[in-house]
């Protein structure tokens, strides 16, 4: 018999709190199991702007994944282009993409005249309701980044995510695109909320 002796951590509560915690533990699994990219879901750039403090010099690239223009409000990018500026400076890649278990299906389901749920906001509500709504916005950043050429299916990266602000769930995650879903793996789930 083969097996990994691996630390896992659970928070008391899901939340912003976590996030310093977040960046420690992604950055040490990074090293253990020597990947190469991380990537950090962040709206406003705080999230990410945490992560990049934690990951400057280590060798490890951060890789930033933002809502979509229009998340909030039409035209309006919610991610701050001070922030950005800073982040890509420092080498960090910022990459924003249509959400992948969303996009148009929410357009469906939120009409008055289509309405209805999608088999696609069946698979985001599973992953949010059964596990965390961290590892939810970890496997959607994974398909979007994949998606976008930033990683390949080929590599192992870590993911994290987190519940409406902050980072409270880190993945190891195996990368596919969309178009492919049911070939991503979520190998390891190092840290997340125990309660929901």
């Amino acid at each position: 018999m083969s097996y990994q002796k691996k630390s896992t951590y659970y928070f008391d509560a899901p939340g912003p709190a976590n996030t310093h915690d977040c960046a420690e533990i992604a950055l040490e699994r990074a090293r253990e199991l020597s990947i190469k990219k991380v990537l950090v879901a962040s709206t406003t750039g705080k999230t990410a702007e945490e992560f990049q403090r934690v990951f400057q010099g280590t060798g490890v690239s951060l890789v930033v994944v933002t809502h979509v223009v229009g998340f909030s409000r039409p035209g309006e990018w919610e991610f701050s282009r001070e922030a950005a500026r800073r982040l890509e400076s420092s080498g960090v890649t910022i990459v924003t993409g249509t959400h992948a278990l969303s996009g148009l299906e929410r357009a469906f389901s939120r009409s008055a005249k289509v309405g209805g749920g999608s088999r696609t906001e069946a698979v985001a509500e599973a992953l949010r309701r059964v596990v965390s709504v961290g590892l939810k916005v970890a496997v959607e950043c994974t398909l979007i980044a994949a998606d976008q050429g930033v990683i390949s299916p080929d590599e192992e990266v870590i993911a994290v995510g987190g519940t409406a602000t902050g980072a409270d769930t880190v993945c190891v995650i195996r990368p596919a695109h969309t178009s492919s879903f049911f070939d991503l793996q979520v190998r390891e789930i190092v840290a997340m909320p125990r309660d929901r």
